[in-house]
């Protein structure tokens, strides 16, 4: 049997369900076993839940009487899928009789429609695969906020409608056919419920659905369910709509997708991918929706599903017009043409604006008064106004205005120079590096070469960051080496020298001007990032001095740059001092233009340009008056190096000419600089210097004068007056600049004025005004502050001891002891004890020493005794230095202070001390400890010296001695116990260390009743009472070992 014999019988089988079977056409539909319930629907047919149950109890017997699938379906179970065997058609016949039949009783049951509508699809669509199954279910499980998600409902409807085999659409059309025609009976019972809707425009999905359901009568179909469902249910429809557009692609589906886009926008995005990943790809218009949204996202009136910011959107649209140059942007010459138009529509805006501003300016307002104008006392009758005009209500933005640029439906291409400009270089100035280049590379792709470069130039010019600088200048240079290399390989192509229409001379014209092009790029490019930062901040003094510099020895460019510069840099704005600039333009006329290489200067000094250059910069407001006061001082200066002194005078006299209201704040920024240039110390100083190496001494002495009125000198200037004048053998008048400062300034600045004056004043009279001396350092000690007294105290003992009486200058070392601070009191103490012993002899110092014990602190107390008690000790007055580390002994801590301590135990064992004085310091030493006992000090002295004595040698001792010493240092009184229990045997202490000193044995022999040498047992180490027959002195101290 042929092909077509085939499909002409299986056709001939079908329309299955047209007519509706019935009994009576097919009486095989009730069979002996349904007699039974057919009776019991006669008589109740009203009841659905027999119908659903005889129906269900006929697919069972169904299921069962189906033969088994093949695993290699024959060509007619290919076309005629579930209905290829006999007992399926029978099947679907019988099931469509007793819906039918229910369905006449029960025509608006959804339950029952659905079911039915489900079953006639399961045996023309086939069976849903595993995989559409889960999807459904999965569906089904999601709330409502998924059933109205266009975009979810989207991605699911393609793993959602996917069958296994299926009616061919040609064999089964007429039952295709009945199949759609149910559909349009279901839908016309339940027309505003969406499942019956989707139910059936989902067989339009089904790959086998016959050409005429699946484009025109589906897309009529998808508008008549938008216009009966809701608005609310239209995105359940939207998603299975869009999937369909897509699966049709063309006009159509385009079509369909900017019905949507134009309620909702969200999907742009994912519409844009499909127009691209499209055979062949859509890129206009996918270009044009990447404009549309990013604009919108700019206002602020779309957000990216993909999380995507503005300027990401105008990038990818950048990208895309990149790609495809060609189909997506006008040529040059249409550009210019648009943009010549655009710029004509601006101008006679421009004017008609113009127009209604001057209209306009001739009305007078209700606002100004204008006769007849009345205003209303209500608003539509109801509002009265207390005061001001009626308010406005809040109208509705305005919808956007129709641009061809953004309608996908407009075949014209985009101007993308055009739009880069306004939507991009307008927009995101921060990004002006990568919208030049992004356009640049547009012209490159199209072929434009020369509008390419014009578009470089264009981008440097306009740039402001280096950032940007460097990312335009880098594509520049690589275009231009890129084209260099490809005319060199065209040159050297011999298929290219053979070919009649390659003409040599010409490519060899264009690669020398591209070469030369490149190499003037490359010396430009110091001078563009110049141009760049100053474009960022014209202000910036610096980069306009680096200008200078890179025009090295063009004088004329030179002098234009520096004209530009004072034009263009606003003096209150200044970045960085402003003097500089015209202080070098007029060195520059000084010296004669610039130096060449070998230090000469190509032109003629014109001194008269150099004035008129610092003339005009006197009269610049200056951000401070110290920048006018270098101009003054540059100008004196230029002067000098000319050897024009005079008029160097001159001009410093015009610089410090005193107005006549001299009450000016010198800070006050309100005022003009010149008009506090008066002031100006630095000025002054100036004048003063100049006056000294070119005037005389009486105008020098007036410029100091004039300083000191105006109040505006400082201790250098003082000092250099001072200084001046005794250079000039003025030696009282420079005394007498001195008092002055000291009574214009107070300490410390006053100190180093007196320190210098006294100096000074000793050196030159020595003890000739001695009287006059005493009184100077007399009235500078009496308002000096502690903390400066010092070296005048000590100057002031040197002028008594060198001019005057030893008595007074012990006087005076007195006074400082207890005036300087307390930091200096101890140096000064020493000083004084050590000049005391040196004029009166060690006793002389006692009194000193023990005010010094009674007024310093107490860790200086406890040095001052140490030194008072080495006094004593030379002088063997024993007793008293005794008594001294016994008075010291308070103020030590035997954990942080352990110097002190072995000194008073050296002293107390060597040779002049007894077992008593041993002991008695061991007391002191034990109540001190005691005194010192406090938690914080307690443990803050304990692991100190545990520190101290772990981290000795390094970390080299031994582990067992390196234990010991710490535990000895954690606890130090029984460390001294333990080293003073072997005093009697000098054996060696704990942790190898040396015992404890010990007495010096007695030369008297000592016989008991047996006639022993008791010193001989002692010497054995049995001490005193050590044995049984020891002799007991009754006077004896009864001191335990633990004690020592």
């Amino acid at each position: 049997m042929t092909d077509s014999s085939l499909i002409a019988d299986l056709s001939s089988r079908f329309p299955l369900t047209v007519p509706i079977p019935n009994p009576l056409s097919h009486p095989h539909l009730v069979s002996f076993a349904d007699l039974t319930t057919e009776e019991d629907l006669l008589h109740n047919p009203e009841n659905l839940r027999s119908w659903l149950s005889y129906i269900h109890q006929i697919k069972d017997r169904l299921v069962k009487s189906l033969p088994p699938a093949s695993s290699t379906p024959s060509p007619e179970e290919t076309l005629l899928g579930p209905l290829s065997s006999p007992a399926a058609r029978e099947g679907l016949q019988h099931l469509v009789s007793i819906y039918e039949r229910a369905l006449a009783i029960f025509p608006t049951s959804y339950k029952l429609w659905k079911a039915y509508f489900l079953t006639r699809q399961s045996y023309v669509l086939g069976a849903l695969t595993l995989e559409a199954a889960k999807a459904r279910a999965e569906q089904a499980k999601r709330g409502a906020a998924f059933k109205t998600n266009v975009q979810e409902i989207l991605e699911g409807a393609e793993d959602a409608n996917q069958w296994i085999g299926g009616l061919d659409g040609v064999v089964g059309y007429e039952e295709w056919r009945a199949l759609f025609a149910t559909g349009e009976r279901m839908l016309g019972w339940l027309p505003h419920l969406p499942v019956p809707w989707l139910l059936h425009l989902s067989m339009v999905l089904h790959p086998k659905c016959p050409a005429p359901f699946k484009r025109t009568y589906a897309r009529r179909t998808f508008d008549r369910a938008l216009r009966t469902l809701p608005p609310s249910l239209h995105g359940r429809v939207w998603g299975v709509y869009l999937r369909w557009a897509e699966m049709m692609g063309g006009e159509a589906g385009e079509r369909v997708w900017r019905r949507f886009l134009k309620v909702d926008s969200s999907l742009t995005e994912r519409h844009i991918a499909y127009l691209l990943d499209a055979s062949p790809p859509r890129t206009l218009s996918a270009a044009k929706y990447l404009l549309l949204i990013s604009r919108r996202a700019s206002k602020n009136n779309f957000i990216s599903s993909d999380g995507k910011s503005p300027y990401q959107l105008f990038v990818d649209f950048l990208e895309l017009v990149e790609r495809y140059a060609e189909d997506v942007g006008m040529d040059e010459e249409d550009t210019l043409k648009l943009q010549q138009e655009r710029k004509m529509l601006q101008e006679e805006a421009h004017v008609d604006a113009t127009r209604a501003e001057a209209g306009d300016d001739g009305e007078v307002g209700a606002e100004e008064g204008g006769p007849g104008i009345v205003e209303p006392a209500s608003v539509a009758g109801r509002l009265m106004r207390i005061a001001g005009p009626p308010g406005k209500k809040e109208e509705a933005p305005a919808p956007e205005a129709y641009d061809p640029d953004t309608d996908p439906a407009n075949p014209r291409q985009l101007d993308v120079e055009g739009i880069v400009e306004r939507d991009g270089l307008a927009m995101y100035k921060d990004q002006a590096g990568r919208l030049w280049t992004g356009l640049a590379t547009y012209w490159i792709k199209r072929g434009e070469f020369d509008r390419a470069t014009r578009t470089f130039e264009r981008g440097l010019a306009a740039v402001v960051t280096i950032r940007d600088f460097t990312q335009i200048f880098d594509a520049y240079a690589e275009f231009s080496e890129t084209m260099i290399s490809t005319l060199m390989d065209a040159l050297a192509d011999e298929d290219n020298l053979e070919d009649p229409d390659f003409d040599a001379e010409d490519t060899e014209t264009e690669l020398d001007e591209r070469m030369k092009a490149f190499e003037e790029l490359m010396d430009r490019r110091p001078f563009i990032v110049n141009e760049v930062l100053l474009r960022r901040n014209p202000n910036e003094v610096v980069e306009w001095e680096k200008r200078v510099a890179l025009w090295a020895d063009n004088d004329e460019k030179v002098v234009q740059t520096y004209l530009e510069a004072i034009e263009t840099i606003n003096p209150r704005k200044a970045t960085g001092a402003l003097y500089p600039v015209y202080v070098n333009f007029a060195k520059f006329y000084e010296e004669g233009g610039s130096r060449r290489d070998d230090g000469e200067t190509g032109g003629e000094p014109d001194l008269e340009e150099a004035r008129k250059v610092l003339e005009k910069a006197t009269k610049v407001p200056y951000k401070n008056v110290d920048e006018l006061a270098e101009v003054w001082c540059e100008w004196a200066e230029l002067e000098l190096r000319n050897e024009n002194y005079d008029e160097a005078v001159r001009i410093m006299q015009r610089a410090t000419n005193v107005p006549k209201n001299t009450k000016v704040d010198f800070y006050n920024d309100s005022l003009s600089p010149q008009a506090r240039l008066f002031k100006s110390l630095k000025l002054w100083s100036f004048y003063s210097d100049l006056e000294e190496s070119i005037g005389t001494v009486e105008s020098t002495k007036a410029v100091y004068d004039k300083i000191m009125e105006l109040k505006i000198a400082n201790a250098q200037t003082i000092i250099n007056y001072a200084g001046f004048l005794e250079e000039n053998k003025y030696f009282e008048e420079s005394f007498k600049v001195y008092e002055r400062g000291i009574e214009l300034f107070h300490f410390p600045v006053a100190f180093e004025i007196w320190n210098i004056y006294l100096s000074k004043f000793v050196k030159r009279y020595g003890g000739k005004k001695l009287e006059r001396a005493r009184d100077l350092f007399e009235q500078s000690l009496e308002d000096c502050p502690p903390k400066f007294c010092k070296p005048l105290y000590l100057m002031y003992a040197k002028l008594e001891e060198e001019h005057g009486l030893a008595k007074r200058a012990m006087g005076i070392y007195d006074r400082a002891s207890t005036t300087v601070q307390e930091t200096d009191r101890f140096e000064m103490f020493t000083i004084y004890i050590a000049k005391a012993a040196a004029n009166f002899g060690l006793p002389a110092t006692r009194p000193i020493y023990e005010r010094a014990i009674e007024g310093l602190p107490d860790g200086e107390t406890a040095r001052m005794c140490r030194r008072f008690a080495q006094m004593e000790r030379k002088l063997g007055e024993i007793d008293r230095a005794r008594a001294i580390y016994a008075h010291a002994s308070q103020f030590c801590d035997p954990r942080i202070v352990p110097d002190f301590w072995a000194e008073w135990n050296s002293f107390e064992t060597v040779d002049t001390g007894s077992e008593d004085t041993f002991r008695e310091m061991l007391r002191i030493k034990r109540a001190v400890q005691a005194s010192y006992n406090t938690e914080s000090s307690f443990i803050a002295a304990q692991t100190a010296a545990a520190r101290k004595a772990a981290g000795t040698g390094n970390g080299t001792l031994p582990t067992d001695e390196a234990a010991a010493t710490a535990k000895d240092a954690a606890d130090p009184m029984a460390n001294l116990e333990r080293e003073t229990a072997t005093v009697g045997g000098m054996g060696v202490g704990a942790g190898g260390r040396k015992p404890a000193p010990s007495f010096v044995a007695s030369t008297l022999k000592k016989t008991n009743e047996n006639g022993i040498d008791e010193s001989e047992a002692g010497a054995d180490g049995e001490g005193e009472g050590g044995g049984e027959g020891g002799v007991v002195n009754p006077e004896a101290i009864d001191i335990e070992d633990d004690d020592l």
